[in-house]
């Protein structure tokens, strides 16, 4: 599928936010999204097709929160066949099924594993940077952050394995991995919450 048969970016921005009121899920699709599209710039890879996977992988996790983690049913089965229904794409739609382990679908293209790596990551780079005096990831260094993992009363809710096995699987060192990351995230950094007070 080519560019042009993407679903627009605006109805992609406009899905997210019909499907989600909670204003830091929102923020964190937007921080994954900005990591995707780093990581496609990278890679040479397509940034309108990566950014619209990390902007909407979790766009019905409200609806369907899926505590059971259940593999085929809730979020995020239920946004894909939604998804599935507006025209994106296969890959995108099984990256966005990939990135939750508990659908057991493998993450096999370059999109999928990108997707998985940075997903809770963004989740503990925008913890650290908001627990800093600054409360900013502009001074944020991956060694705040690789100390902050090895703190498991601190953003309980992040799974340190999937940090470390989504840049091992991806193939990248978990330190770059990181500071790729938050320079990702700097440069879109007052759009996030991010830039201090």
């Amino acid at each position: 599928m080519t560019d042009a048969a993407l679903p627009a970016y605006a109805d992609a921005v406009a899905l997210m936010e019909s499907w989600t009121t909670s204003a830091s899920l929102r923020t964190h699709m937007r921080a994954v999204e900005t990591a995707m599209r780093a990581y496609a710039r990278h890679f040479g890879e397509d940034e309108s097709r990566w950014a619209l996977a990390g902007l909407l992988h979790d766009f019905d996790y409200e609806r369907f929160p899926n505590a059971a983690q259940a593999a085929e049913a809730e979020h995020p089965s239920e946004g894909v066949r939604h998804l599935r229904t507006l025209g994106y794409p296969d890959d995108l739609c099984e990256a966005i099924l990939g990135h939750a382990l508990f659908t057991g679908v493998p993450r096999t293209t370059r999109m999928a594993k990108t997707l998985f790596a940075v997903d809770e990551l963004c989740g503990l780079i925008t913890a650290a940077a908001l627990v800093r005096p600054s409360r900013s990831v502009l001074d944020l260094e991956a060694s705040s952050v690789r100390k902050k993992m090895k703190d498991k009363a601190f953003a309980r809710g992040v799974s340190r394995d999937d940090v470390i096995n989504g840049a091992a699987d991806l193939g990248v060192e978990l330190d770059a991995h990181i500071a790729f990351v938050i320079e990702a995230l700097r440069g879109n950094a007052a759009a996030l919450g991010l830039a201090g007070s």
